[in-house]
């Protein structure tokens, strides 16, 4: 009995082993595939998701291609996949305006992947809900018209460098990289306003924040492990955070020291001593008692009020206390801002738009009119002057940005169950992530067409 005792556990011992393995390969199945009957269940058209990685291989061409292609095939309501996550990208202006104005409320955070680095995650872009509201409430107040005026001598000092530069190429009639000359410019005023430190990065590209400025774009992350990210992000982006990242450290570690040291000697200054710059006007407001109400700053409601469109009725937000003062982290990621938007998109906005005068030298000849009549007009120009006294080069600039813009979509993620584009041919049902589950949430991907 013994005997045949041990061979039946022989027997079971492989059994066993085929049975687990087939249980955690129909597992593995089901993981492959279980998100991807979303965008079906809701009704909307999406190219055919591959297991594990969604639709990540009809983006393989980049994304602006990719885009258009998508509302080519599949209209201007459809979706996809990016690994498990499902995305619904809307194109339509009445489709947006109903996103953006009449449900505004509804749509304030945007996607978060987990991969951002510390500074980042505390900036606007990714702050959530009553957080992002007070944090936003801070910088409305720090960009009123008063404020930018105080900021616009330090801007003019950065402008006066390029001009330096652009005189000697003029005058010595070589050819140069005008959007390098551009991209020096936007790294000395970032650097002036929002991390309170002058440099000259043309003349000086060794300096320590020209020099981290660039390496903190330079980073990338290789495709394969991108595409691994997607794939299984709940074990991925937990293990990305955790490992050690050297680079990623001294970066960080670099901007948090250096706005520590501005900070902790401005405390030291008067008030009327401390240069007045954004990082000053935030630290000015950090502690502030109120903040006002998402409705308050919806700069997209106030676009289509200018254009006599009609908005439907928003959530009402009524100003409330700051739940806690902005912490030395949040200053810093504020201070991100700029540098994201300072070092390639205004970069490249101005490059473009320096191509298109150049290309078109009645417009160019009608902007330098436009720009010497106001240099004889205001010989101390601010703010409201700029608004004011120069029309032409306002259309000049949102002109190139219609051809050239610099982020043609971006993301919102819904935070309560609802309906959007209900007077469209194709009613559109909006889950929150809280419905779908803390992983499956629903995207909603603005693009302009």
């Amino acid at each position: 009995m013994e005997v045949l005792g041990f061979l039946k556990l022989e027997v079971n011992g492989p059994m066993v082993t085929v049975a687990l393995s087939v249980v955690l390969l129909a597992l593995l199945k089901w993981y492959s595939t279980s998100a991807f009957s979303r965008l079906e269940k809701l009704g909307i058209r999406h190219p055919k998701p591959s297991p594990f990685i969604g639709n990540l291989t009809f983006f393989c061409q980049g994304f602006w291609e990719s885009q258009m292609e998508l509302r080519k095939l599949y209209g201007p309501l459809c979706g996809y996949y990016l690994g498990r996550r499902m995305f619904i990208v809307i194109s339509e202006p009445d489709m947006i305006e109903q996103v953006l104005v009449e449900n505004f409320h509804n749509f304030t955070n945007r996607m978060v992947s987990g991969l951002e680095s510390k500074p980042v995650m505390d900036s606007v872009l990714f702050l959530r809900d009553r957080r992002w509201e007070e944090v936003r409430s801070v910088l409305t107040s720090a960009f009123s018209p008063e404020k930018l005026n105080e900021m616009t001598p330090l801007i003019s000092q950065a402008c006066d460098l390029l001009l330096a530069h652009l005189k000697h190429y003029a005058e010595s009639g070589d050819a140069f990289d005008i959007q390098r000359c551009y991209s020096c410019y936007t790294t000395d005023v970032v650097a002036s306003v929002a991390f309170g430190t002058q440099v000259d990065s043309r003349r000086a590209p060794e300096d320590p924040f020209v020099t981290h400025c660039r390496r903190f774009f330079a980073f990338s992350i290789p495709r394969p492990v991108l595409v691994l990210i997607l794939s299984f992000p709940s074990i991925m982006v937990p293990l990305a955070r955790i490992l050690p990242n050297k680079n990623r450290d001294e970066l960080n570690g670099f901007f948090k020291k250096l706005i520590r040291n501005v900070i902790a000697l401005r405390d030291q200054q008067a008030a009327e001593e401390r240069r007045r710059d954004f990082l000053q006007l935030i630290l000015d407001a950090r502690h502030s008692a109120t903040s006002v109400g998402v409705d308050s700053f919806d700069m997209v409601r106030q676009i289509f009020s200018s254009t006599d469109c009609a908005a439907g009725p928003s959530q009402p937000h009524q100003p409330g206390r700051l739940s806690k003062p902005l912490t030395v982290d949040e200053v810093v990621g504020q201070a991100f801002i700029f540098l994201i938007a300072g070092y390639e998109i205004i970069t490249n906005t101005l490059s473009f738009a320096t191509y298109l005068l150049a290309t078109n030298p009645d417009c160019q000849e009608k902007l330098l009119t436009e720009v010497d009549g106001f240099n004889e007009k205001y010989t101390a120009p601010d703010y409201s002057s700029l608004q004011e006294g120069l029309p032409y080069l306002d259309m000049v600039i949102a002109e190139t940005l219609r051809i050239y813009p610099p982020a043609f979509r971006f993301t919102r993620e819904a935070a309560q169950d609802c309906e959007a584009c209900a007077e469209t041919r194709v009613p559109l049902q909006l889950e929150s992530k809280s419905a779908l589950g803390p992983k499956n949430g629903v995207y909603i991907k603005i693009v302009s067409r």
